[in-house]
């Protein structure tokens, strides 16, 4: 038993969804898609993980479904139900799984108390605990993008939080201290309490399985009605172990998001992909890449020959409480704060090898944030560090605007951008933050470098 499709997409999430939006905005003819996923419901916007399902009609949908092995010289993907799924080309967007504490020598992920965040049962059932123990204690496990997330939904659904983690600050992957300390003290005020420094060594349970308190490597221990795990995810690549050329944790693919099988593309966690900005392979977690390089890999089959290659400013961002940062490029290098970190607008630029590579800014406005993302892309020489300290947000601001003057006249030298005299050369930038899912949708709903564990 089988059948037989032109397209396959397989995963459900938003890598998926928008493979197959971009497939049907190019005129794939009925019958010629198939999307395979396990989850029960169609691809959706997984950073709200709200029922904004994506996927358009005229599509053959397989949900609920596992698919147990694939053989890519034969080009097919067998499911547990035995049904056996040819394709001509086969996209894989299947994503990434959240760590379990049991991946750390740990139990109790079983326990009816214990949430992760990975896929919108995960958040379902998250919230549905969340509401069974209003103005309990909740014990947040991690300090990165979504311990810091869930942290803030759970204390606005008026829950006491506390977040556990073994690094010095939060998001170590992505802050400076001195940024994590204006979003510490910001959480602390909201009532949010921090544990640094230390993990968790085991939970106490009652007779029901449920967690009573979580027990700290430190010989601490808290009270707890809920457990919220943040430690990690990864990539969804063991059918395709042993086929495909595999790097960084990923499927390597090229500019294109063509794995080594010519007929095989990989997009979202799964992919890694050539970085211009670096000159290297990279994989990168986050939503934003998820759907350009879904779409660019739909580009790439149905018309390679107008299709460049992936060319990549990665994006990452946030929205709690009244707060709202981006972040653009790579955190490496030498980094410059600016701003007013006692007000509401502040940031940062990453300056590495003499180069401006990353950029980061709270309370920015539209203009402010695509000045940013301007000014990180061109990746301008910085000469002096101090100057561009002083300049702060206005060096993006000035930079941006010079983009948009109409080029002088052609002296038959190069053209430059000037910093107190000093040439800026444009490249093409691209670079890696990482991220799971984003939780931000909680609080409106109900009320409204990862250290391993």
């Amino acid at each position: 038993m089988g059948r037989a499709f032109v397209y396959v997409i397989l995963g459900g999430g938003v890598a998926a969804g928008y493979a197959a939006l971009e497939f049907t905005r190019r005129g794939v003819s009925h019958g010629e898609l198939c999307i395979i996923s396990e989850e029960s419901v169609v691809p959706y916007e997984r950073p709200a993980l709200s029922k904004g399902f994506l996927l358009p009609e005229g599509i053959e949908v397989v949900l609920g479904t596992w698919v147990k092995s694939a053989d890519v010289k034969r080009k097919t993907l067998l499911t547990a139900t035995g049904e056996t799924i040819s394709y001509k080309f086969l996209i894989i967007a299947t994503g990434a799984r959240a760590l379990k504490l049991e991946e750390f020598g740990l139990n109790g992920s079983d326990a009816g108390n214990v949430c992760y965040l990975r896929d919108l049962a995960d958040a379902t059932r998250l919230v549905d605990v969340m509401q069974s123990c209003i103005g309990g204690n909740a014990v947040v496990i991690g300090g990165g993008y979504i311990g810091m997330e869930c942290a803030a939904s759970l204390v606005i659904n008026k829950l006491n939080v506390t977040m556990v983690f073994p690094e010095a600050h939060t998001m170590a992957r992505l802050f400076t201290p001195k940024i994590a300390s204006y979003y510490e003290d910001y959480y602390i005020a909201k009532g949010v309490k921090f544990i640094k420094g230390t993990v968790m060594s085991s939970f106490d349970m009652d007779s029901d399985g449920k967690v009573t308190a979580v027990n700290l490597k430190d010989g601490s221990w808290l009270p707890a009605d809920m457990v919220v795990v943040g430690i990690g995810i990864r990539p969804n690549t063991a059918l395709f172990e042993g086929q495909l050329t595999m790097e960084k944790g990923g499927i390597k693919v090229n500019g294109q998001m063509q794995a080594s099988d010519s007929s095989v593309y990989a997009v979202g966690d799964v992919a890694a992909f050539p970085v211009k900005l670096f000159g290297e392979t990279r994989r990168l977690e986050h939503v934003d890449s998820a759907r350009k390089s879904a779409r660019h890999a739909v580009a790439a089959i149905m018309d390679l020959e107008k299709t460049n290659e992936f060319d990549y400013l990665p994006f990452f961002y946030s929205r709690v409480f009244t707060l709202s940062w981006q972040f653009y490029g790579d955190n490496a290098g030498e980094v410059v704060h600016f701003g007013d970190f006692s007000g509401n607008t502040f940031g940062a630029y990453w300056v590495n090898r003499g180069n401006l590579v990353g950029s980061f800014l709270e309370g920015g406005s539209k203009e402010q944030y695509e000045a940013i993302s301007k000014v990180t892309r061109l990746r301008p020489a910085i000469e002096d560090l101090g100057e561009l300290e002083k300049l702060g947000l206005g060096y993006a601001l000035a930079e941006s605007q010079k983009l948009l003057q109409p080029p002088p006249p052609h002296d038959g030298g190069g053209s430059t951008l000037v910093l107190d005299k000093r040439p800026l050369y444009a490249w093409h930038a691209t670079a890696g933050v990482v991220v799971a899912a984003s939780v931000a949708a909680f609080a409106y709903w109900y009320g409204r470098k990862r250290r391993r564990w």
